[in-house]
């Protein structure tokens, strides 16, 4: 009773520490059905989009690394549930010493034996066996088990980082072909503007300089083509690697806005990341790790008690190595060891472990922390995504009319060739930035799903 009890004073068991949480996030959203417990599968829409994540996630090399990682872990955790059990050791051998003709037992061995030299024949098994009167196995398994969950959580929190670099990419690709389109339905446009301008320019309405800016303004669009070409190729490249393949072309279809997952969430409250967020569960897990390595340490300065019994044969006849009983021998010893003057070596160790604990349970704050500022932004992202929307529809609705206007303004001498470049400029970026909006919000709303805790398959 008084060695469980002293047990209990030395180990220290793990009590989260207080993290005070707010009780909401900055921003809110509607609440609907359970979206963040959406597998991924039924969360992205896009067919192709769902064959390129399962893609990734079977060739992805560092979610490959990260498995073999866990069945270290998982052969680690097995061995330490041995931790309990006895060693034993097969010993097996064969001597022969000459000894001195000056000393006792030359003379002997000589006087008796007959010959110059003494044979001595063994085997032995060894048992060995400490008790665990402190509970160090039980720590050691815990630290084990605690790792395994760490590297799983880890694992999980790759995949789903993983499943949203996918997606954005493929979004990415689709946006960059809607730049192209824009780019050339704009040079279709600027061509016709500057027919236009070249009829007036030979019947003496306009001068060159309305020719040359409009040949300009065409050119500003003609730029647009091969750097969307430019990114496209790099932009399939990323998406590939990311595939575990080498670069390549990329099948896709439709629009941005077709493709686009739902924005519709259930908040829940910040303290809910605790057991949806597999990063902030990992780091939970490091310090249930590090609050067993502590008490490991400081177990290792208290007495520990082992028994050594042993059985085997000795001979120095080899004829006679096996005659049983005769040649059975048999030792058990019982050992007390208690460390007295170590170089401060198991003290330091256990103020490392100490300090290893503190920093761990530091980084777990800090990545819940994380997680809640993540989410705000993913929410600020996505409500601000959709103000900018409803002004660049506004904006496009104005540039329409404004474009449909200038031209027939321009016809009947009201309006200058400038009025109709800088129109027909001011339309083009308002088209960019209305696909740059829309990329914006898709990558948003995918980091909200992740920065909830979506994605993770059960």
């Amino acid at each position: 009773m008084s060695l469980l009890l002293s047990s209990c004073m030395i180990e220290k068991k793990y009590s989260r520490t207080n993290l005070n949480i707010p009780e909401h996030y900055r921003e809110t959203i509607k609440v609907t059905a359970d979206t963040v417990q959406l597998p991924w599968r039924t969360f992205f829409k896009d067919t192709i989009l769902v064959n390129l994540i399962e893609k990734a996630l079977q060739k992805n090399n560092e979610i490959a690394v990260a498995v073999m990682n866990m069945q270290q872990l998982d052969l680690m955790y097995k061995q330490s549930k041995l931790g309990l059990y006895p060693s034993v050791d097969l010993n097996v051998g064969a001597n022969r010493n000459w000894l001195s003709k000056s000393s006792l037992n030359g003379s002997l061995t000589e006087q008796f034996l007959g010959t110059s030299y003494m044979d001595d024949y063994a085997a032995n098994l060894r048992f060995s066996w400490e008790a665990d009167i402190w509970g160090k196995a039980k720590r050691h398994r815990e630290a084990s088990l605690a790792n395994y969950f760490a590297q799983k959580e880890n694992l999980s929190a790759l995949k789903t980082r993983l499943i949203v670099q996918v997606a954005q990419a493929y979004y990415h690709l689709i946006a960059l072909d809607e730049q192209l389109k824009i780019a050339k339905r704009n040079i279709v446009l600027g061509d016709s503007t500057l027919a236009m301008i070249r009829l007036q320019y030979k019947s003496g309405q306009v001068n060159s300089l309305a020719v040359e800016q409009t040949e300009a303004q065409k050119k500003t669009a003609e730029l647009l083509v091969p750097l969307a070409l430019q990114n496209i190729v790099i932009q399939e490249n990323a998406l590939n690697i990311l595939c575990g393949e080498y670069p390549s072309s990329i099948a896709r279809v439709g629009i941005i806005d077709n493709v686009m997952p739902s924005s519709i969430f259930p908040l829940g409250v910040p303290a809910m990341l605790l057991s949806r967020r597999p990063d902030v569960k990992a780091a939970e897990y490091a310090v249930v790790s590090a609050n067993a390595n502590r008490n490991i340490a400081n177990i290792a300065m208290y007495p520990s008690i082992s028994l050594t019994p042993s059985v085997g044969v000795n001979s120095f006849k080899l004829n006679t190595w096996f005659n049983l009983p005769g040649s059975i021998v048999k030792n058990i010893g019982v050992n007390l060891t208690q460390p007295i003057f170590m170089k401060k070596s198991l003290k330091t160790a256990y103020d490392i472990a100490v300090i290893e604990q503190e920093k761990a349970v530091s980084t777990f704050k800090q990545s819940l922390l994380t997680a809640v500022g993540e989410v705000s932004d993913a929410l600020a992202k996505v409500k601000y995504a959709d103000e900018r929307m409803d002004l660049v529809k506004q904006k496009k609705a104005s540039l329409s009319k404004a474009t449909n206007d200038v031209f027939m303004l321009y016809k009947s001498g009201m309006a200058t060739y400038l009025e109709v470049i800088t129109t027909q400029n001011n339309s083009l970026q308002n088209e960019l930035e209305a696909i740059e909006i829309k990329k914006e919000k898709v990558n948003a709303i995918t980091d909200l799903y992740r920065s909830l805790g979506g994605g993770i398959e059960k």
